[in-house]
């Protein structure tokens, strides 16, 4: 690999008989993994490919044993969001990916509203100086996202190859990976059962787009849960849950918890109508959940295969203050007053 006059870096491949018969941009895909197949395709049409010496513009066009590839890949631009300083809580970081556990209130990517202040912004400032690129942009790669006011475990690419090999894990839902995420959530309600599955297709409201809901011609969306704690008195029920995704939609764990008539504690948007059922809490109960202002989830487990070294990797992120508060308050009641 050589380096110009403008930075950009020559990546040369040298066909063996593993690689001859195959298609340029499969064959470069596969012998220089830091970029994906789509990258490649797109540089190879940009004329930054050659055969022998000779510009190859056809990503379909096929290569002989003995042939000299040669790719060049101009330097990743500055991404779009600007570096902020933010103070991030990372469980884990390498040259491939970062693992932070998201704190209530920051929003995962810029968007129209949240311009700034958002995990992109603070991993570009994090991460300067080690962001390779992805898809030629200094970027950390985003492989799933918590709701703005969901806490918990997330991981973040930092490198094509990881990008990809993550995005595949999460793609697969661990149907046949390593992947798992565990949510810990507070509900309405005393569950039927101590544990269940609920399996029902999401799709956009079409009475309100900031809201899911079911739909017969939604998404698939799978949620198993798991009864942890019950905590109750006459006029109240508090449900302390474990879920587990099969699928990852949006607000899957929020939708799919109230279509089962347990909505989230404190949820703002599936909970509405369950308002009245903090005023029949006891006082302290009552203010903290009044307070919490966001819906009692929390990320708090996440494994993966990393995508370099094959390893299996397990994180988890202990509750944040409030749910703690909120724990810890259900507990001393339970102590005091079950019967």
């Amino acid at each position: 690999m050589q380096a110009s006059d403008t930075d950009e870096e020559e990546h040369a491949v040298e066909v063996d008989a593993e690689l001859a018969g195959g298609r340029l941009d499969a064959v470069l895909a596969k012998a220089l993994p830091a970029f994906s197949r789509n990258r490649i395709k797109d540089l190879i049409l940009a004329g930054a490919a050659a055969i022998n010496g000779q510009t190859a513009m056809e990503p379909k066009a096929k290569v002989k044993l003995g042939d000299n590839l040669l790719l060049t890949a101009p330097p990743p631009e500055d991404a779009d969001p600007e570096p902020e300083d933010i103070q991030l809580d990372i469980l884990y970081e390498d040259d491939e990916l970062i693992v932070i556990n998201k704190p209530v209130g920051m929003v995962v990517h810029p968007a129209p509203g949240s311009v700034s202040g958002t995990l992109v912004n603070a991993l570009l400032f994090h991460c300067k100086g080690s962001l390779p690129g992805i898809n030629g942009v200094r970027r950390p790669g985003i492989v799933h996202r918590l709701d703005k006011d969901t806490s918990g475990v997330m991981v973040a690419a930092k490198t094509e190859t990881a990008m990809a090999h993550l995005a595949a894990q999460f793609a697969d839902h661990g149907r046949t990976g390593p992947l798992h995420r565990a949510y810990t959530a507070f509900a309405w309600g005393r569950t039927q059962q101590g544990s269940g599955s609920v399996d029902a297709p999401l799709g956009r409201d079409q009475n309100n787009r900031l809201k899911q809901a079911v739909r017969q011609d939604g998404r698939a969306a799978i949620t198993h849960y798991a009864v942890e704690a019950r905590y109750g008195d006459e006029g109240w029920d508090i449900t302390q849950i474990r879920c587990e995704l099969e699928t990852g939609r949006t607000h899957q764990i929020r939708v799919h918890m109230l279509h089962i008539g347990h909505p989230l504690v404190a949820d703002p948007i599936y909970a509405t109508g369950f308002a009245t059922k903090s005023r029949k809490l006891p006082d302290n109960l009552r203010s903290i959940v009044d307070g919490l202002g966001r819906q009692a989830l929390h990320a708090a487990e996440l494994g993966f295969e990393h995508p370099t070294t094959g390893d299996e990797m397990f994180f988890h992120a202990p509750l944040p203050g409030d749910l703690a508060e909120l724990a810890a308050a259900l507990q001393a009641w339970d102590r005091a007053y079950a019967r």
